[in-house]
């Protein structure tokens, strides 16, 4: 009958812990309840970026926007970089810690439940407990072994006196805990580490969208200082052809050595170039590496092979303003910061009020192991445990007052990611426009210089002009040539960084790639 009574009344508490936990989660929540801030949204980009007119549009920003510049082996590279960088992959871990840290604090929203199973050996003390039964007047001594079976006399009740000998106790059984969540502390705990986690996966996204945009700068500069080297040698050969051509000339009599010396040190001084312009290029393939977490001996072999630089499409889409805080993910980033900071207000204000725990336990327990599976060996306990704070010394008001400031500052910094972001996307597309400009002038330069050139070498060959008008046009040309191959080259970043600054479209789900490699290397 004890067996049973006791039983009822575990399933009494549970029953109530249980009750007490939905009206837990449907009661009172101290703090601030978290609202998305309010942010201007200009209904168009500045009038300054307006002048982009004629190379942007209103038109959805792809996720997988380095496929704009149909390059295949940029697309490749950009795959490798999503399945293989370590900063990535770094980034992914640091989103597992964050999920399980929201899965640890989230548990202490429900009731805990736990077996225990013990054995112990002890030798009492005679002045302890058991000394209460060996005090009792005059009687017959009886053994520890009496003692466990339950034939020892009450203190005081005579004609028995207890000998303190070894004893045994085995138990086993059930104990159950539930935090009465009044006033929403663990909640408001979970809604931090809930919104913590989703920080970390924009914080992700961004290191995602940075490593992208990386790659593809130094993919594009990589192409431009090929260009560069290959300009530098063509002009080279002509440098040195037209070194021939006065050596020619002077030992026919038709020109002076210092037409001779002034060719020889053109073609030396465009050849004193070329160092430069390779170790810029060695350095661009060793950073692209990094970027893929290869070393340079494991890179594509199409990526050492020289390709021209790629060309910008003809018209870029850029969205609306009102979709940037959305795509942007450090803006989604600072959201999700100033969410955790709002919850953890509540968390800081729910320690200056009560806190009821509740715990109930039953077990079994017996001094003979024979006899712990009887109906007397069941021992239960149940009831609650209140804490209420009194004093503490201004630290439970000292800390309302600290995460409130830390609220503050996480919406000021969410103000300032949003004005960042719209600063940046019309600064990138001013860029992007005044770049476009500057190379069609550029490509007019080159042709004009070319054209010079030719009939500046056409004229000497007649003898109509000295080689200093010669010097000249072939200095023009080169540089028109160079200037040309650089503005490309920032043309195509100057777009990456727009991209960039447009948040890198929107994608639904993280590249699957990266979750794999992270997971097959953990």
């Amino acid at each position: 009958m004890s067996f049973a009574i006791s039983l009822a009344a575990f399933r009494r508490f549970t029953l109530v812990t249980t009750s007490c936990a939905a009206l837990s989660l449907s009661g009172c929540m101290v703090g601030p309840n978290f609202a998305p801030p309010h942010a201007a949204v200009p209904g168009s980009f500045t009038q300054e970026a307006a002048s982009g007119g004629t190379y942007v549009s209103s038109g959805a920003v792809s996720p997988q926007w380095w496929n704009s510049f149909n390059d295949p082996e940029l697309t490749k590279l950009e795959a490798l970089a999503v399945a293989q960088n370590l900063d990535l992959q770094i980034a992914t871990e640091r989103l597992v810690e964050a999920e399980a840290q929201a899965q640890i604090e989230g548990a202490v929203l429900y009731p805990s439940l736990s077996g225990a199973a013990s054995y112990t050996h002890e030798y009492p003390s005679k002045e302890g407990i058991f000394g209460l039964f060996a005090s009792g007047a005059g009687g017959t001594s009886t053994n520890a072994g009496s003692v466990a079976n339950g034939s020892a006399s009450a203190p005081g009740g005579g004609g028995v006196q207890v000998s303190t000998g070894p004893i045994n106790i085995y138990q086993y059984g059930l104990q159950l805990q539930y935090d009465l969540d009044l006033w929403g502390k663990n909640r408001r705990i979970a809604e931090a580490a809930v919104a913590h986690a989703k920080s970390s996966e924009e914080a992700r996204r961004a290191s995602l969208l940075n490593v992208e945009a990386a790659v593809a700068k130094d993919y594009i500069q990589l192409r431009g200082a090929e260009e560069q080297i290959a300009i530098n040698q063509k002009n080279l050969d002509a440098a040195n052809q037209l070194v021939q051509l006065t050596t020619e000339r002077q030992q026919a009599g038709l020109t002076t050595s210092l037409d001779v010396a002034n060719a020889k040190a053109t073609a030396a001084s465009i050849q004193a170039e070329l160092p430069a312009l390779i170790s810029n290029r060695d350095a661009l393939i060793g950073q692209i590496g990094l970027l893929l977490g290869e070393t340079p001996n494991g890179l594509p072999a199409d990526l050492t092979t020289p390709a021209p630089t790629p060309l910008t499409p003809p018209s870029v889409p850029v969205g609306l303003p009102s979709q940037l805080l959305t795509r942007r993910p450090d803006v989604r980033e600072a959201l999700d910061n100033l969410h955790q900071a709002t919850a953890e207000i509540g968390v800081a204000e729910a320690q200056l009020y009560p806190s009821i725990n509740l715990s109930a336990s039953a077990s079994l327990q017996a001094l003979q192991l024979r006899d712990l599976n009887q109906w007397g060996a069941i021992t239960y306990a149940m009831g609650p445990d209140i804490t209420l704070p009194i004093f503490a010394g201004g630290q439970l008001s000292g800390q309302v007052k600290l995460n409130k400031a830390k609220a503050r500052e996480a919406a000021i910094g969410y103000a300032k990611t949003v004005l960042t972001a719209f600063t940046q996307v019309n600064t990138a597309l001013t860029t992007y426009a005044q770049e476009h400009d500057a190379l069609d002038a550029l490509n007019t330069d080159v042709q004009q210089s070319g054209i010079a050139l030719s009939l500046a070498e056409d004229q000497y060959k007649q003898g109509l002009v000295d080689y200093l008008t010669v010097l000249n046009a072939q200095q023009s040309y080169l540089q028109a040539q160079q200037r040309q191959a650089q503005s490309a080259e920032r043309m195509g970043t100057d777009l990456v960084t727009l991209y960039q600054a447009l948040g890198g479209g929107w994608q639904e789900t993280y590249p699957e790639a990266g979750m794999e490699n992270a997971k097959s290397k953990g």
